[in-house]
């Protein structure tokens, strides 16, 4: 052996039927990263980047999930409504018409199980003066005091109007925020003054708002007033309503729910007549869906980082069979097989892979950790995806150490003991 070479020639030892334990191969791969270890280092950090943030795309992932989900049930997610859809003919006039009614509410709460909540809701229509004198349309909704559950409202300031307001007909209302800016100065001033619909003089016991900002996609309007049904029933000239709203118990139980409603209101009601009875599951299902289907596509992008840092590696190792030719020459003048020699460099390239794996997916996994441990926001955390980091770190290190332990294992004996 030359003592004067460049490159490290590793003691070669020989074994029974020309076998080499793994122990051996993974020594010699262990003493090519101490003569080489900057570069293997800077090979490795490809993989530590595309690990960490293969990890960390599936918790972005799953956190956008987690955000979309409590934003929908903040909504209502046990939430059922129903309101009349029509005759099933365009030209059916009022009179026809065969309109949602209080009985039809108390019905459902009768038959159907599970129903924790219920309220009706009358839609009216106004025009106050707020604001310095100036008219301004507003939307005026009576209900009853379970709709704050059903609707998961929040009490900003003040109170909801309770069942002893709703069945003394107390003349009460809650306004948004929003209106109460316009119409007292701020939510602190509404509670206690007065506001006329109708010509009828009602006191704010409190301002409200959702829990989620819907930009008026619901039933409820930037400037709204809430007052009891009770009250709200002698604007009109009927007993119908324009909306029930119902509450589930359990949410695994909405779908069942939301046919049984139908089913109920139905029955009561002719057959021509149409009713939409819905819930938040299906919204709930395509987000999901949704967040789920832009995980995968994040995830496929990290995988293109993983791709190009199993190509860093597969280039390196073919430098270093360039560099290391003679010493394979001398390894196969003592007897080491092509076998041998092809998984020595396999076991080098994927040790450089795994090891960047490895260090990656602590990152990955470092950072939403300190996120939950700092802050009371509860990052969620897959321990799948850094399962799949470190397997797919070690499959590329696997398929990219392949072109070169086999270059590696081919080469000539003769050929490689001349090369200077």
């Amino acid at each position: 052996m030359n003592a004067t070479s460049a490159t490290p020639v590793h003691e070669v030892r020989t074994y029974p039927m020309n076998t080499m334990p793994f122990a051996e191969i993974a020594a010699l791969a262990i003493d090519s990263f101490r003569s080489a270890k900057v570069r293997f280092m800077l090979t490795a950090l490809g993989m530590v980047i595309g690990t960490a943030s293969l990890i960390l795309v599936v918790t972005i992932g799953m956190t956008g999930k987690q955000y979309i989900m409590n934003q929908i049930q903040a909504i209502g997610a046990n939430m059922i409504y129903a309101y009349y859809e029509g005759g099933g003919n365009a030209a059916v006039s009022t009179v026809q018409q065969d309109l949602l009614t209080m009985d039809d509410m108390r019905a459902v709460r009768q038959q159907v199980a599970g129903i924790q909540a219920a309220s009706p809701m009358l839609e009216l229509h106004d025009r106050i003066s707020i604001g310095g004198g100036k008219e301004r349309d507003i939307l005026v909704l009576g209900v009853d005091p379970e709709y704050k559950i059903v609707r998961n409202l929040l009490i900003v300031n003040g109170r909801f109007f309770d069942q002893q307001d709703s069945q003394a007909r107390n003349k009460v209302a809650l306004v948004t925020p929003s209106f109460a800016k316009k119409a007292f100065g701020s939510s602190q001033n509404a509670v206690g003054q007065t506001v006329k619909v109708s010509g009828l003089s009602f006191i704010v016991v409190g301002t409200f708002k959702e829990r989620v900002e819907t930009f008026g996609q619901s039933e409820i309007a930037e400037d709204t007033i809430l007052i009891p049904y009770s009250v709200g029933r002698y604007f009109t000239s009927t007993d119908a309503v324009t909306q029930l709203f119902f509450s589930v118990a359990d949410a695994g139980n909405v779908p069942e729910a939301t046919e049984e409603v139908r089913r109920v209101l139905q029955s009561r009601h002719r057959p021509e007549s149409g009713y939409k009875v819905e819930n938040l599951t299906q919204l709930i299902q395509v987000a999901g869906k949704t967040a789920n289907a832009l995980t995968v596509v994040l995830f496929l992008i990290s995988l293109v980082t993983l791709i190009v840092s199993g190509v860093g590696i597969m280039n390196i190792m073919l430098a270093n069979v360039r560099s290391r030719i003679r010493e394979i020459g001398i390894r196969k003048a003592v007897g080491a097989t092509n076998r041998e020699i092809r998984l020595q460099f396999l076991t080098e390239a994927v040790f450089i892979s795994l090891s960047g794996g490895l260090v990656g997916t602590l990152i990955g996994l470092a950072i939403p950790f300190s996120v939950r441990f700092l802050t009371d926001y509860r990052i969620p955390i897959s321990g799948l995806s850094a399962i799949i980091a470190i397997l797919v770190a070690s499959l590329v290190g696997i398929i990219f150490g392949t072109v070169p332990a086999a270059r590696a294992a081919e080469m000539d004996p003769v050929t490689s003991l001349h090369y200077e």
